[in-house]
């Protein structure tokens, strides 16, 4: 039997257990998809953690995900910052989905470590609702850099990924690995706040996709509004 006073002390909603990964008390934006958000710590995507979309490649559709909480982030003030995307960002699509332009800015980066910092500083910075990056590779160390960033600006952080890096450990709290099967995205929880394991989610998303749209140059830094 449990003392009162202990179960005084875990009903405090602080206070989370490892099963109950769903009611953990963080700062949370709704996916849009119910099923996902049933599965999310917080039911829905964290504030102020990074986490890893980890794709078997890419331009499957895995910014369809996202974009029902980056619609909703648009709306409000803070800034949507996407670091170093593999392709340009087609804006009528973005609109398309509900995503205010005039809040979407684009940063191309020569270098990962330029990625890295843009991303940190963005992170860090309290005024962006969320920050995307795409880094050719990153390790270990530099997540942990954007994770803490994260959590002192309270930031929507998510880092694109190919899914082999599934295999090395990671200080992201959130780490998801997609894939997509008749034109249905996969979505598998690899590592969340909580325990059990979680089934994988299959998900009918309008697909977003960028493969027909130039490659973003990387060969000199930018900045620039989507919306320009």
């Amino acid at each position: 039997m449990l003392s009162s006073a202990l179960q005084s002390l875990l009903q405090n909603p602080a206070i989370w257990r490892g099963g109950d990964h769903a009611r953990v008390a963080l700062p949370s934006i709704a996916s849009g998809f119910s099923e996902l958000d049933r599965e999310l710590p917080g039911g829905g995507w964290p504030r102020g953690v990074v986490s890893e979309l980890l794709t078997e490649r890419c331009g499957i559709g895995e910014l369809s995900l996202l974009m029902p909480a980056l619609a909703r982030l648009s709306q409000q003030d803070g800034w949507l910052m996407l670091i170093a995307p593999p392709w340009v960002p087609y804006a009528p699509a973005l609109a398309a989905r509900g995503v205010r332009l005039s809040k979407v800015i684009v940063v191309n980066t020569v270098a990962d470590k330029d990625t890295l910092w843009a991303g940190e500083q963005s992170l860090r910075a309290g005024n962006c609702s969320a920050v995307l990056l795409w880094p050719d590779a990153i390790n270990e160390h530099g997540l942990r850099r954007l994770q803490v960033a994260a959590e002192e600006g309270g930031s929507f952080g998510v880092v694109f990924g190919e899914s082999v890096r599934a295999a090395f450990p990671s200080p992201a709290p959130l780490r998801l690995r997609l894939g997509v099967r008749q034109n249905r995205l996969s979505v598998k929880i690899l590592k969340r706040r909580g325990s059990g394991l979680t089934p994988t989610l299959w998900l009918d998303t309008e697909q977003n996709r960028t493969a027909g749209a130039a490659p973003a140059s990387r060969l000199q830094p930018s900045l620039a509004h989507a919306g320009a």
